[in-house]
């Protein structure tokens, strides 16, 4: 049987890579990597993001490449430290802070956009364990896990 481990990479077709790469590394601190025939990507803790110039002709590719549409989350050590960064660099916070619930814990985010138009939500998990659908209150009665709002 097939098992999956983790996620090593996402790439993000982007208008302009210079203006993409710029902002990942200026307001969010990624690092900029150049690999395979000068191609880049952002690194951060142990993952990358490629970036593809929406013209690029090289195959495999995604059956549309449309820059704008993919809507990330990333993790922080603190959402305070995060809003800060983002103020100082003048970033426009769309929403948030809101909690949201997240891949192993609830999170607290708020969500800005990058160059393409790319929503970027910035998570600080909560110190809280979710549930799993196998409670039962003191009735005996199975209760249902909380539904998400996102």
């Amino acid at each position: 049987m097939m098992r999956l481990v983790s996620l090593d990479h996402v790439v993000l077709t982007v208008h302009d890579v210079e203006r993409t790469s710029r902002f990942y590394q200026d307001v969010l601190g990624m690092t900029e990597i150049v690999f395979g025939g000068g191609r880049r990507a952002l690194h951060f803790g142990q993952q990358k993001i490629n970036l593809q110039p929406v013209d690029i002709a090289h195959e495999p590719l995604a059956r549309e490449q449309v820059p704008g549409t993919a809507d990330l989350c990333f993790l922080v050590e603190s959402l305070d430290a995060a809003i800060a960064r983002l103020n100082a660099a003048s970033v426009i916070i769309e929403e948030g802070p809101a909690f949201r619930t997240g891949a192993s814990s609830p999170i607290l985010s708020v969500y800005i956009r990058d160059p393409d138009g790319n929503l970027i939500e910035l998570s600080q998990p909560q110190d809280v364990v979710i549930a799993s659908d196998d409670r039962v209150n003191g009735k005996g009665a199975k209760k249902t896990a909380p539904k998400s709002n996102r």
